[in-house]
């Protein structure tokens, strides 16, 4: 039979961690925000790459956005289990 103070406890530390899991998606954006920039960056100094660039600028999006989505999964598994 669990007590009060251990439910508590659980939830509590169960809300915390799910919160914390969720600062991934803050770098992701960061993240995100810089490839893209870069890009532009780049495209103006040589307007010629600009096909080959945009690829890895997808690359480098898919990777970011990859991380956001394993952080809010993170949460989710420590909010639910």
């Amino acid at each position: 039979m669990k007590s009060i103070f251990f439910s508590s406890v659980t939830t509590t530390g169960k809300y915390i961690g799910a919160g914390l899991a969720t600062i991934g998606c803050a770098g992701a954006g960061a993240g995100i925000g810089i490839v893209f920039g870069a890009l532009v960056l780049v495209i103006s100094i040589n307007p010629l790459q600009e096909p080959k660039l945009f690829q890895l600028t997808l690359l480098g999006f898919a990777l970011c956005e990859a991380m956001g989505l394993l952080s809010i999964m993170m949460a989710f598994l420590i909010l639910y289990s």
